[in-house]
């Protein structure tokens, strides 16, 4: 039962999706399982570029199915719109497969999380304001509309009617917004039902039976081990589980079908939002991985914050995800560097640490602690061979492998599906 799960290392953006479109060829399901349109994926094909946040990256490779799970939450409206622009592409999205317990995001919840952080003003956390973190909240609260409720509309209406008398007291009194009505939100959510409606199933049964039959799924992690709620850097973290484990209570199915466990990590670092950063550049080094990486926001087109690698991070992915092997990408934007810098350690208030440190006073002072390595400055995005690498360039692959104890199988070399060196 080969089932082989794909995540972020870091926090976000390493490239997942071109990793999956790499490895969905030979795969078939795709599975998303955790996380919602806040999380952008982007497949370069040919030169035509799909920026995707909810249909899963397999959807590019024909004969894999996309399958959004019950960890995901939805925004109908946002779904329908890929499944419109993937079927205009000349892509057909008609095998997608959609969870009946996946939680739905909510007008309100997309209300909500814009205020909230308006309210937080200097404190926010630097979310995507979509409704993700609001949704999961009335998750967890067993107040959440789930896909298979809008296909009862009484449940349906009288869940909105309960929940709704909630978010109208906390937005009015609270925020000092205007109440919302419940009659357009019925209406348009029983259009999206219509809509959804054939790809609406279990899809923990169809994985389950997929695996039997000895099919390969993929799991399709969005956002990153240092963004999950549990082990990431919280509170400026997602509101779900993008480690390992959210695979198997995202999409329901039990640890045992697990083959291999793939780390995607960008061959420096970035994030996009506020929290602790150790190795973040402010000098010219930063701006070039900016402009050279194209380090923008998929989904919101905010500008990411850059710096060097992270090895102390690094191997904290490694051990909380139990990872198998490593996808290293991007590792052409370092061309433009003589010498490249790569943390090893942290020292903060007087300590050195080789593992990443759980508490926040010590990692907001944390200080990198840098081993430098020779650049390669030369063009390498044509080649797909590792020995043609520069040697520089293998030296620093062999140099992480050394330091985080996994084998790194796959380099990408430029943004497209070909660029791409294989080990």
């Amino acid at each position: 039962m080969p089932a082989t799960i794909v995540l972020g290392t870091q926090w976000g953006d390493e490239g997942k999706g071109r990793v999956v479109d790499h490895l969905a060829k030979d795969a078939d399901f795709a599975v998303r399982f955790q996380g919602g349109n806040n999380a952008g994926h982007t497949i370069v094909v040919e030169g035509e570029r799909f920026a995707l946040s909810m249909v899963p990256s397999g959807v590019i490779q024909p004969g894999c199915v996309p399958v959004i799970a019950s960890g995901v939450v939805v925004d109908p409206k946002v779904l329908i719109s890929e499944i419109d622009m993937l079927t205009e592409r000349g892509v057909d999205p008609s095998e997608l497969k959609l969870s009946a317990n996946a939680h739905v995001i909510m007008p309100y919840h997309r209300k909500l999380d814009a205020v909230m952080e308006r309210h937080l003003g200097v404190n926010n956390i630097g979310t995507t304001r979509k409704g993700i973190g609001p949704a999961y909240t009335d998750k967890y609260a067993r107040q959440g509309i789930r896909i298979q409720d809008l296909y009862d509309p009484k449940i349906f209406e009288d869940k909105l009617e309960l929940v709704l008398t909630e978010k109208n007291k906390i937005l009015t009194r609270v925020y000092n917004q205007l109440p919302m009505e419940i009659g357009p939100i019925l209406e348009e959510y029983l259009a999206y039902a219509e809509r959804l409606a054939p790809y609406t199933t279990d899809t923990s049964l169809l994985l389950f039976q997929g695996l039997a039959e000895g099919k390969m799924v993929l799991f399709e992690g969005a956002q990153a081990t240092l963004l999950d709620i549990d082990h990431g850097t919280y509170p400026f973290v997602t509101s779900s589980n993008p480690t390992a484990g959210g695979a198997l209570t995202g999409s329901g199915l039990g640890p045992k079908v697990i083959d291999k466990v793939i780390g995607v990590a960008k061959a420096y670092l970035s994030r996009v939002g506020t929290g602790p950063f150790p190795t973040e550049l402010h000098d010219a080094a930063g701006e070039t991985m900016v402009e050279v990486g194209g380090e923008f926001g998929t989904v919101t087109g905010r500008r990411r914050r850059c710096g060097w690698l992270d090895l102390v991070a690094l191997r904290y992915a490694v051990r909380v995800n139990s990872l198998t092997e490593v996808f290293l990408t991007k590792l052409d934007v370092l061309s433009e560097f003589e010498t490249i810098k790569v943390a090893n350690a942290y020292t903060s208030l007087g300590e050195t640490y080789d593992e990443f440190p759980r508490q926040q006073r010590v990692l907001y002072n944390c200080a990198p602690v840098y081993d430098e390595v020779p650049g390669w400055q030369t063009d390498i995005s044509a080649i797909t061979d590792f020995n043609d690498l520069p040697k520089e360039a293998r030296r620093y692959i062999e140099y992480i492998e050394h330091r985080i104890g996994v084998p790194i199988k796959w380099v990408s070399v430029g943004a497209e599906r070909s660029q791409l060196v294989v080990r």
